[in-house]
């Protein structure tokens, strides 16, 4: 049998790691960590030979790690210019880093969203507030974790939030503004997909606040800063999350559909995609996670390991597609 070759992970956050670690062990890959959180890139280097996946996300300020974003930035362009194959790649990781960008490129597929505005400057921000009919929230342009969102009636309250001091802008002072679309039942829907595949959706409650990352890493007291900042809470008698649940979303839904059809274009092999079915009945989808996790609890319930999955697309599709670019 062939080796298998090395897997790169890039990555800031460790606590994220151990299912993907298991998933690769589990399939005979060998593997090698690089934690960016800061370092050197000389431009007469190549890089290492092997598989890359791009586990650097938009949150990464949040745990004291202000440059990994621009760094990662060079680190991708510098492994594509060198032929190396990136899971999440360069311009995946511009969408994941951009909500404007999010949008643009939903509405390009024919999904429905959010009326949506980015805005820099208290100015703008209180203008573009006033053109909202309803009620609407803000949130970083470069988001993650669901941190800095904010809901507002109006334009009168954003304007006092501004003036409390207390706003935080984001890491870039890019300021979304979105409709707010209220739900029926407190729940968002989170579609995940590798590759060409439908995996399964779930159901994440949003009663408790919009900090949603469904790893279980996040479910947990944030007195480790690398952790997600989820207060764990909300689980049952052994502690086991309740906060995720199943969707009956499957893959022939219509949806879905136009979700594959958009990663495949535009080069997202790993996704979490996430809306909102509103009291219309309509349902607009506002968030594509590119640095997905996977709730353990929920796979043991579904039996679908979310990362076993990744390294399998690994496997099956992405080794022997380099195998025959090295055949030719």
């Amino acid at each position: 049998m062939a080796t298998l070759p090395t897997v790169h992970i890039l990555f800031e956050n460790p606590a994220w790691n151990p299912p993907l670690l298991d998933a690769l062990e589990a399939e005979g890959f060998p593997y090698e960590l690089h934690y960016l959180v800061d370092g050197v890139l000389d431009p007469s280097t190549e890089p290492p030979e092997g598989i890359w996946i791009n586990r650097v996300s938009p949150s990464s300020h949040t745990r004291d790690h202000g440059h990994t974003v621009t760094m990662a930035r060079e680190i991708l362009f510098w492994l594509e210019l060198h032929g190396r194959r990136v899971i999440n790649g360069l311009r995946a990781f511009e969408f994941e880093m951009s909500k404007l960008r999010q949008d643009l490129i939903l509405r390009k597929y024919g999904i429905l969203t959010p009326r949506t505005v980015l805005a820099v400057g208290t100015k703008n921000l209180v203008e573009q507030a006033q053109t909202f009919d309803g009620p609407f929230i803000t949130k970083h342009n470069q988001g993650g974790k669901g941190l800095g969102i904010h809901l507002f009636y109006n334009a009168d309250q954003l304007e006092a939030f501004l003036a409390s001091g207390e706003f935080d802008a984001g890491p870039d002072g890019k300021v979304i503004l979105q409709q707010y679309i209220q739900p029926p039942e407190p729940y968002i829907t989170r579609v995940e997909l590798v590759g060409d595949r439908f995996l399964f959706a779930m159901r994440s409650r949003t009663d408790e606040g919009f900090q949603l990352c469904p790893s279980d890493a996040c479910q947990v007291p944030a007195s480790n800063p690398d952790v997600c900042p989820i207060d764990g809470e909300d689980s049952d008698s052994v502690g086991v999350s309740t906060k995720f649940s199943q969707s009956p979303i499957t893959a022939d839904d219509e949806l879905v559909i136009k979700m594959l059809r958009m990663i495949a274009a535009e080069g997202i092999e790993v996704a979490g995609i996430e809306f909102v079915q509103g009291a219309d009945g309509l349902r607009y989808t506002y968030d594509i996670n590119g640095t997905t996790n996977y709730s353990g609890v929920l796979g043991k319930q579904t039996g679908i390991d979310g990362m076993r999955e990744v390294v399998r697309y690994i496997k099956h599709h992405v080794v022997p597609q380099l195998a025959g670019l090295r055949a030719a």
